[in-house]
């Protein structure tokens, strides 16, 4: 019984050059280097099962590829855009840390540190030390 076909791949020369030149460079990333091998060894014909274990890859991995290269040529060999992690600091809680940096002071204290600010604020002394650095504040040199 056999699997699904793979789809196979024919390169211009164009194409050829420009996988064998990101191979070959020394600057470009690991994972478009491997790739770029994935799809040169699948374009000389060899099956993915085949690819996979020459490259130490999944054959998942091979497939992966495969199709893409074959939708979207090489630019289907690019990273696809990741949304990452949601913020979970709003620009008003931003806001509210920098007015109260700048137009108050604590009852017990000549000026704002990092740690009583975050007890004010509730959020946590790295979130406020990442805002105060992101807009250049120092409450203990004003």
């Amino acid at each position: 019984m056999q699997g699904r076909v793979a789809a196979p791949i024919f390169l211009s020369d164009e194409e050829r050059r420009f996988l064998e030149g990101q191979v070959r460079r020394h600057k470009v990333s690991r994972s478009l280097s491997d790739r770029c091998r994935i799809i040169l060894l699948c374009a000389e014909g060899l099956p993915s099962k085949t690819v996979a274990s020459q490259l130490g890859v999944h054959e998942h991995t091979v497939g992966k590829w495969r199709r893409r290269f074959v939708q979207d040529r090489i630019e289907g060999l690019t990273d696809e855009y990741r949304s990452g992690r949601p913020r979970t600091v709003s620009d008003a809680q931003v806001a509210e840390v920098i007015k109260q940096t700048l137009e108050t002071t604590p009852k017990d204290a000549t000026h704002w540190s990092i740690r009583s600010m975050a007890s004010a604020t509730g959020l946590s002394h790295t979130t406020i030390r990442r805002i105060w650095n992101a807009f250049g504040l120092q409450p203990h040199r004003s």
